[in-house]
């Protein structure tokens, strides 16, 4: 058996239909008083319902989130926070919300309560995310890791298909990465692997049911368990490429996420067969890279960068800015390796089990 170090944070999870209602208690729990709730401009609504439970607990709300958590976006969060003296954070929304919510934390101390609306993930985990000048850098503090979660099924009923599909395949893509990274446990490879299966049943079924709390609550479950297998894994080519290009093509998170997975997987297939044999496993198919695909497609979402805006005159760009500092990954990176799966990535091909094989004799 090989040696491992697993490491586990003290994150109180508060999970079911309804437990919004229990937003009052985790705060006064947390000892928090004056808490800003945080969401996007789109989930003001909703940001008003938490402040509405929360009662004379809430300060205010700050419906400035936006996507990929431009660093201009946080100034006047911070201000906000500072004006009504905030004690702490309730971050009530998709990675959007979580992800200005954590700036604050990083830039304050203060705890975060998370009320994820989507299958993003990121609040279970210590890292943060942020964008400047077209770069977006990435870290890791426990500062930002919320100190108490509430899934809600029922808040994820409204999300449309359309968002559902590419948002829970950018959690599938957490677990993929977790299952070969080069400090996964054991635990962090049981915990993937279940959340690769559940991701698998319930996001077909959010798209055939999409009123189903049921459907809805299967697929939250393998979100929350794709998060905290991310939170005890490092992070390799694929969160890499994503965030490269996200941050410095302004491209959307999940979909991006969606369509780079399958080619991800398949570069580094040759070099983590048992990790990718456990997905494939869980997915309930012959080749990991081509079910995630095969996935995608069966749920409407996106499988080209071409779909989503991206000009293949920049796909050189991409592959130089994320081949630029070195990290940890099962296969090696190269310039010329990085560029073809981004010319696959942007025509949207299908990875096949002939062409993993090659790769492996190659």
């Amino acid at each position: 058996m090989r040696s491992f170090v697993h490491e586990s944070a003290a994150v109180r999870v508060v999970f079911g239909a309804g437990t919004l209602a229990a937003l009052a208690e985790e705060a006064a729990r947390l000892g928090l008083d004056r808490l800003l709730v945080v969401s996007s401009p789109g989930q003001r609504t909703l940001a008003e319902r938490a402040a509405a439970i929360l009662g004379p607990r809430a300060a205010a709300v700050h419906a400035g989130a936006v996507m990929h958590v431009p660093r201009e976006s946080v100034g006047p969060a911070l201000d906000a926070a500072s004006a009504v003296g905030a004690d702490g954070y309730v971050a009530i929304g998709g990675g959007s919300a979580i992800g200005l919510a954590k700036a604050l934390a990083r830039a304050t101390g203060r705890p975060i309560i998370a009320v994820p609306t989507t299958y993003a993930g990121s609040e279970m985990t210590p890292i943060w995310g942020q964008t400047e000048g077209g770069v977006k850098a990435t870290g890791r503090d426990e500062r930002v890791r919320p100190r108490a979660v509430i899934y809600d099924p029922e808040l994820t009923v409204s999300l449309p298909p359309r968002v559902a599909g590419p948002s829970g395949i950018n959690a599938l893509a957490h677990c993929v990465e977790a299952l070969y990274a080069f400090d996964a446990s054991p635990i962090t490879m049981l915990i993937a692997e279940e959340g690769i299966r559940a991701l698998a049943a319930g996001l077909p079924a959010v798209i055939a049911e999409p009123e189903s709390v049921e459907a809805r609550g299967r697929a939250l479950y393998g979100a929350w368990l794709a998060g905290s297998a991310l939170a005890s894994a490092t992070l390799g080519l694929h969160h890499k490429l994503c965030h490269t290009l996200g941050g410095s093509f302004n491209l959307p998170h999940a979909e991006v996420h969606t369509v780079i997975l399958p080619h991800a997987a398949a570069y580094n297939a040759p070099a983590a067969p048992e990790a990718l044999a456990r997905a494939a496993r869980a997915l309930g198919a012959p080749s990991a890279p081509a079910g995630i695909f095969d996935l995608a497609v069966a749920l409407g979402a996106p499988t080209s960068l071409a779909a989503l805006g991206m000009v293949e005159a920049d796909l050189d760009r991409a592959a130089e800015l994320a081949t630029r500092s070195p990290y940890p990954n099962p296969a090696p990176l190269t310039r010329e390796g990085i560029r073809r799966l981004m010319d696959d990535a942007f025509h949207g091909r299908r990875p096949d089990q002939a062409d993993t094989e090659l790769r492996a004799r190659s």
